[in-house]
């Protein structure tokens, strides 16, 4: 008789709190990891910073053999095996920035048996030497990162990616995962295709990103705008500016410096020693800006970006997408902003129309661009427009984009597109945007003249609006198809204009003039958390410890300060402000390893920030009544009186009821898969400890117990006393 095999999902979980100190899944991360420990193939599509890289390490250490990873990037494996060394996991990487000894050792090491996780570039992985490596050592399994670079419809396509097709070929028992943030329909037939991975389960996350919001402004003085928003809204942070050119990237980096704001250029027409030294700065450093072109970013795991910004227009909605999802992968609020005007739409349209790609390529780009577009000029929440470009459904607008906040008027401007059109085709469809602006307007320039165009019908016509809503319209006309742009930036009509031109149709515009500033308490408000601290003032002094003690630990074992704990997890300890090992190791993202390393150093933080928690907010009830008076009247005496705090208790001494604790569980499992949350940001275990033993029947009661800060208790606080009720009476 034979046995069924054993549920992987309980060693799976085991390792994931071990090492990653996480106590769940996120979506459909257990299903692949199911799929992948039982040896099965997989096509996974999740977001940046949706948890895609546990998708493979974690099944590569329960599967025998090691897992081979192929990476594009360098930068990217050197993140990635810094951050898995740090755990404990034996990794390694295989690329040209190793020398001769270095690659052996690593060769020798994967032949040995003593690698679990091996980092390989896609060149190297096809040189001979390698596959015939591959092939007498244990495999795990291949996860190819990135996979939409298989494609030429993706928008990174990499020729040598399609020579991984060599690996169901030469190792066909071997499961194979492709993983990308962004593929079309086109992109992920050819995945499947390259990668044989006909018949295996596809897991599609959502693409939401919840706490990223979205803003879209009108380009006016774009180095100026960007510097007056970090200035409002994240001065201090880490960041990246997207720019279309190299001389806009060098002459935004430079001008920030000039104001104070500490950037670094990025671009592949620096020297690989120049754009090393900026991605070591970028991922070692706190509050650095990176000023670049599409050469940076892809694979960068720093997880604390707190807002990516674009001067210039993206190519396409997947471009757009995946270089804003590079802010906030911890999970924090961020920002992904952007300035774009009627030149961006021009310059963009003029590029892909004289590029030398096939007419069917330049057809599904024009596509791309279009929807782009359509985001760009929304009228109604952009982010159910991203999330519907990719094919999910947003029943509600999101609240959180510049649309919801403030929305903008939208009124029926046919007459006023008749006009533009009209002056663009009597003045023979070969004019840019500025001289059709001046005919309108009723203004006599030399060119005007010159052309006789001061004669046409059309002359004057449009001087009741201001040169602002023409350039807007113009926009309009170009972003929807109206007009096109031709050779040196003139704009001609369209056959979509026919319509609207004979007046069988009618068009709504935007009202650019009239949408107000977003002003800084609306945008709080839309935020998650809202402002720059990512914690309550009473925490942020405990806070910026951490960050300053992680900073110095990290520069003294030379990897990047998240390797050492990320924002979220800092946070966490600072609402926490655990007392013992076994409650630090309740904080999300504090496994084992990070205990035994780290433990003491935060414990020890966290004890001398006790006081000065208490001194910045009041004594709550249930702090009072657990003191002595004499520990009360030390409260009221000078702060320089008191004795250092002891550590505040770190349990109940009441019995916890297993009924309630269970109630709370699964209200927690509840919370967490309606929000997309763990476990642990809906509250701790500590906190789900305390709550089961004092069983507080009221809102009001649960303050001040431990893992139960403002947020927490606005967010989820109807919610718990339901459940500890709902226990108790049932």
């Amino acid at each position: 008789m034979t046995t069924a095999p054993a549920d992987p999902m309980p060693r799976a979980l085991a390792a994931l709190k071990r090492m990653w100190g996480y106590d769940a899944f996120r979506g459909v991360q257990a299903d692949i990891v199911r799929t992948l420990v039982d040896g099965g193939n997989a096509l996974v599509l999740m977001p940046t910073g949706g948890g895609k890289s546990l998708c493979y390490q974690l099944p590569s250490l329960l599967r025998p053999g090691v897992g081979v990873v192929v990476s594009p990037l360098i930068a990217l494996m050197k993140d990635q095996v810094d951050t898995l060394r740090q755990l404990g996991v034996r990794a390694a990487y295989l690329n040209s920035s190793l020398s001769p000894q270095d690659t052996r050792e690593v060769e020798g090491a994967l032949a040995s048996g003593d690698l679990d996780l091996l980092y390989v570039a896609p060149e190297r992985l096809l040189l001979p030497r390698t596959l015939e490596l591959l092939e007498r050592v244990p495999l795990g399994l291949f996860a190819v990162d990135e996979a939409h670079c298989v494609s030429q419809w993706g928008h990174d396509f990499r020729p040598e990616y399609q020579g991984l097709r060599v690996l169901p070929e030469r190792f066909p028992d071997i499961p194979r995962v492709a993983l990308t943030a962004t593929a079309d329909d086109r992109t992920r037939a050819d995945i499947l295709s390259v990668l044989d991975l006909h018949g295996a389960p596809q897991f599609i996350s959502s693409f939401d990103r919840p706490n990223i919001q979205y803003r879209v402004a009108n380009k006016e003085g774009p180095k100026t705008q960007l510097l007056d928003f970090i200035r409002a809204e994240h001065p201090g942070d880490a960041g990246i500016v997207y720019c279309l050119s190299r001389k806009s990237v060098e002459e935004t980096a430079q001008w920030l410096v000039a104001q104070g704001v500490d950037a670094v250029p990025y671009h592949a027409g620096l020297s690989p020693r120049e754009r090393s030294s900026a991605q070591e700065r970028f991922l070692n450093e706190e509050g650095l800006i990176v000023c670049a072109t599409v050469a940076f970013g892809m694979g960068i795991d720093k997880p604390n970006v707190r807002f990516v910004a674009h001067l210039d227009l993206p190519k396409s909605m997947e471009g757009y997408y995946q270089e804003t999802g590079r802010a906030g992968r911890d999970g924090l609020p961020s920002t992904a902003w952007m300035v774009y005007g009627l030149a961006d739409v021009v310059n963009v349209r003029r590029m892909l129309a004289s590029s030398d790609a096939p007419e069917e390529v330049k057809r599904v780009e024009a596509a791309k661009l279009d929807a782009l577009l359509t985001y760009c000029e929304a009228a109604t929440c952009r982010r159910q427009i991203l999330l519907g470009y990719f094919g999910e459904d947003s029943a509600q607008p999101c609240g959180n984009c510049d649309v919801c906040l403030n929305p903008p008027r939208v009124r029926d401007m046919t007459r006023e597109a008749q006009m533009a059109l009209s002056a663009a085709v009597r003045s023979g469809n070969r004019f840019g945007a500025a001289h059709l602006t001046d005919i309108l307007l009723g203004r006599a320039t030399e060119k005007v003249v010159s052309m006789n165009h001061h004669t046409l019908p059309t002359f004057g016509v449009g001087a009741a609006h201001d040169e602002k809503t023409w350039r807007s319209v113009l926009r309009q006309l170009v972003s929807l198809g109206y007009l096109a742009a031709g050779e040196h930036h003139g704009l001609s009509t369209t056959g979509k204009a026919r319509a609207l031109l004979k007046g069988e149709t009618t068009l709504a515009l935007r009202e650019d003039s009239l949408v107000p500033q977003v002003s800084r308490r609306d945008r709080d408000r839309g935020r998650i958390g809202g402002g720059r601290a990512p914690v309550e003032a009473h925490d942020q002094p405990l806070f910026e410890a951490l960050r300053a003690w992680r900073l110095a630990k990290a520069r003294e074992l030379a990897v990047p300060p998240y390797v050492i704990f990320t924002d979220a997890s800092l946070k966490g300890i600072a609402e926490l402000r655990p007392g013992s090992h076994a409650t630090l190791g309740t904080v999300s993202g504090v496994g084992q390893r990070k205990l035994a390393d780290f433990g003491d150093d935060v414990l020890g933080i966290v004890q001398q920030h006790q006081g000065t928690a208490r001194a910045t907010r009041p004594p709550t009830p249930a702090e009072l009544g657990a003191r002595s008076n004499s520990a009360v009247l030390g409260l009221l005496r000078p702060r320089a009186s008191v004795a250092p705090a002891p550590l505040l208790p770190e349990h109940s001494p009441e019995e916890p009821s297993p009924e309630v604790a269970e109630a709370l569980r699964e209200l927690r499992r509840e919370l967490a898969r309606e929000t997309g949350h763990s476990a642990f940001v809906i509250f701790p275990n500590a906190a789900l400890d305390a709550l089961a033993a004092r069983q507080p029947r009221t809102v009001a009661a649960l303050q001040g117990l431990p893992g139960l800060g403002p947020k927490r208790i606005e967010a989820y606080g109807d919610r718990i006393v339901e459940a500890i009720n709902t226990a108790i009476e049932g």
